[in-house]
């Protein structure tokens, strides 16, 4: 049997994916010539076309293997901590740990992908926008549920919240490409957190009626 016209015996597409996420992680959407992505690949242009379409379309399958592994994680902890408090900073928490991994490059690709796009590459600004915007929604989504439930007072202020916290998920990132550890990214998740509002407590009853003076 042939190998697929243009696609070398023995192609492996995942492991093939995998270095094309790893090079865009490290130079960026704008940096990242085809001659780069081919040779961390293994293959020649002419196989990477065939396999995988343009650049732009290589890219955008490299975001959607790195946020189904690396860039999973934070998600899963803001699903699935039992409160909204434990969810946000096991996000944060997470963050620290996936974006100074010694063997993998630091910051997330979803945030320092595309910074300095031409113009001719605005698409891929406004694809990975909006993949950001997704997460925005699940933080928002899960500081609702708290005020529902009373984790978080009635008048908690849900959009300064989110902004706040995903200010400080992004700028771990950039902090993070700038070579600060994983211990200092988790002080200021520590820091971050000193600023959760506390739960909102209703006042308790009074206990018996209005005490009058014994008489006789």
């Amino acid at each position: 049997m042939k190998a697929e016209r243009g696609r070398p015996r023995g192609f492996n597409r995942e492991a093939a994916l995998q270095q094309a996420m790893e090079v865009f992680w490290e130079r960026g959407y704008e940096s990242t010539s085809v001659a780069a992505l081919a040779a961390a690949m293994n293959i020649n242009p002419p196989s990477l076309y065939a396999a995988f379409g343009d650049k732009e379309a290589l890219f955008r399958e490299a975001v959607a293997h790195y946020r189904a592994a690396d860039g999973s994680l934070t998600g899963k902890a803001l699903r699935e901590a039992p409160t909204a408090r434990e969810a946000v900073e096991g996000m944060l928490m997470m963050a620290a740990h996936t974006l100074t991994l010694p063997d993998k490059p630091n910051g997330c690709l979803v945030v320092l992908g595309a910074t300095n796009c031409s113009p001719s590459s605005r698409p891929v600004d406004v694809f990975l926008h909006d993949v950001r915007m997704a997460s925005v929604r699940d933080i928002r989504a899960r500081l609702a549920d708290a005020v529902a439930n009373a984790e978080l007072p009635p008048d908690s202020d849900i959009e300064q919240m989110t902004a706040y916290f995903v200010t400080v998920l992004h700028g771990m990132s950039l902090q993070a490409r700038d070579g600060v550890t994983r211990q200092a990214l988790e002080g200021v998740v520590r820091m971050a957190m000193a600023t959760w509002p506390a739960p909102h407590k209703t006042k308790p009853p009074r206990k018996g009626g209005r005490h009058l003076p014994k008489g006789g």
